[in-house]
């Protein structure tokens, strides 16, 4: 096991130092530049040039990533913000708690809406209200969370002024963001509990419980329900990684 997991890791290297080289190879083709940035449309050419030289932002594209991947790897610094002039690590710090708290939000929205409506459709196969939760799921899953996000914005809060635009530090500032990106995961553990539900509840020992003349509640909440949940527990797991990275993109709206 420890031999597996060490692989694991080992094997991380690569893929981690790809991902780098990716991310640090569009910021460098990306228009503007990051001297004028820092220091401002007012700045003369004198001192932009200075601060190209002093950052290295001069240097060739291969001495600027091996130089970051350097100071990452054995310094712990992954750089300074040009804009806010802070610590990138500082400034992700900062950011990093209101993101969990996000993302633990609509964790949680995903696992009280997506398990019950997967459950009711698993049972109620084929019904009108099976269809109408999965046409739900499909469209959760179609919409972007920006785009969600605005909208949700622009009713209760522009017009009907239910809750902030705005903010973490209260509770109904948190119900807009999280119900935005609870959204796609609301739908993917509806689609995947009514899977596995279904996969369940068609299995032999189910249909020994039926047998034994077990009631219907009693069969579906004592024998299936529990085995039907462990993949959806894995589905969720990996969703709260997502959520986090997805969890930037609602916070900036």
């Amino acid at each position: 096991m420890l031999k597996y997991i060490f692989r694991r890791i080992v094997s991380l290297i690569p893929v981690l130092l790809g991902v780098t080289f990716i991310v640090f190879t569009l910021l460098f083709l990306t228009p503007g530049d990051p001297a004028r940035m820092a220091l401002g449309d007012q700045a003369t050419e004198e001192a932009v040039q200075e601060f190209r030289e002093k950052e290295g932002l001069n240097d060739p594209f291969i001495v600027q990533f091996g130089r970051y991947v350097y100071k990452a790897v054995f310094k712990g610094d992954i750089g300074r913000s040009y804009v806010t002039k802070s610590p990138v690590s500082d400034e992700i710090l900062a950011a990093f708690p209101s993101t969990i708290k996000l993302a633990a939000f609509s964790v949680i929205i995903a696992i009280c809406l997506g398990i019950p409506f997967g459950i009711i459709s698993a049972i109620k196969q084929y019904s009108l209200f099976d269809s109408i939760t999965m046409f739900f799921a499909l469209v959760g899953l179609s919409m972007p969370v920006f785009w969600l996000g605005l909208l949700l914005i622009l009713l209760f809060s522009v017009r009907l002024g239910w809750f902030p635009s705005s903010g973490f530090d209260t509770f109904s500032a948190m119900v807009l963001p999280s119900v935005a990106l609870s959204a796609q995961v609301i739908a993917i553990v509806t689609r995947m509990t009514r899977s596995s539900m279904l996969e369940v509840i068609r299995s032999d020992y189910i249909r020994t419980a039926r047998a034994k003349g077990q009631t219907e509640g009693k069969v579906i909440w004592r024998h299936a329900l529990g085995n039907a949940l462990i993949p959806i527990i894995t589905i969720v797991g990996l969703q709260f990684g997502h959520l986090i990275g997805g969890a930037i993109l609602t916070e900036s709206i």
